[in-house]
């Protein structure tokens, strides 16, 4: 079950709430949501409530303009000090748990944003659901310079269909950062993670897959754990 907190975002926007699910776990993932859809997204229900079966709890929280019930995302500057003051709650609520960090398609953008120059402590490593690389249809790798002065471990969880994320830019952009990012392809995966019936999975393979992915990352990161 989770519990309900509120939390300032930015001084500008005020409050707003997040739910964090508790359970017998080793970490706490600060989970940031995408940008057409909250924290409820049944996606995101769903990757919470299988990551708790893995020992691994989770924090959601909304971005200002979803608490206000607003379509536009805020400008990156209140989406990044968001992240922010998400994680600074969660790491109080860790008790000692590995904190990681990251989110679906633009939560985990801002999340990196957030990582850059050491921008997060205490967080071990950023896991990212469909990392939007560029527009759709519009394949750049610019969206990901920022990731060289992110210093954290990093696991990309990608579809092969993801039209926001062009596995011929994604792949070298990887390598370029080196052994501190673990990418793991889903084949026929859009960028939701929906997949097609002739693949010969559904949707629930696909987040089984993304749940153990994730908890079989984080067993190999560093013994390191937040403050609290």
């Amino acid at each position: 079950m989770a519990v309900e907190l509120r939390f300032t975002a930015t001084r500008r926007t005020g409050e707003v709430s997040g739910l964090l699910r508790p359970t017998h776990a080793s970490s706490l993932f600060v989970l940031a949501h995408g940008a057409g859809a909250g924290m409820r997204h049944p996606f995101l229900e769903s990757v919470a409530d299988l990551l708790a079966s893995s020992g691994i709890a989770t924090f959601r929280f909304q971005f200002p303009y979803a608490e206000q019930g607003r379509r536009r995302p805020d400008p990156p500057p209140v989406l990044v000090a968001t992240v922010r003051s998400a994680v600074a709650l969660a790491s109080e609520h860790a008790k000692g748990l590995r904190l990681l960090a990251g989110g679906k398609s633009m939560g985990g953008r801002m999340t990196s944003l957030a990582a850059v120059d050491g921008g997060l402590p205490g967080v071990a490593g950023l896991v990212f659901l469909g990392f939007p690389l560029h527009a759709a249809g519009r394949p750049s790798p610019e969206r990901g310079d920022h990731l060289a002065s992110v210093r954290l471990p990093m696991l990309f969880l990608q579809g092969t269909r993801d039209r926001l994320a062009d596995l011929g830019l994604l792949r070298p952009l990887c390598r370029r950062l080196g052994d501190r990012v673990t990418l793991r392809v889903f084949e026929d995966a859009d960028h939701s993670f929906h997949v097609r019936k002739a693949s010969g999975r559904t949707d629930g393979d696909i987040l089984d897959e993304l749940v153990d992915a994730v908890a079989g990352w984080v067993e190999r990161l560093p013994e390191s754990r937040a403050d609290g």
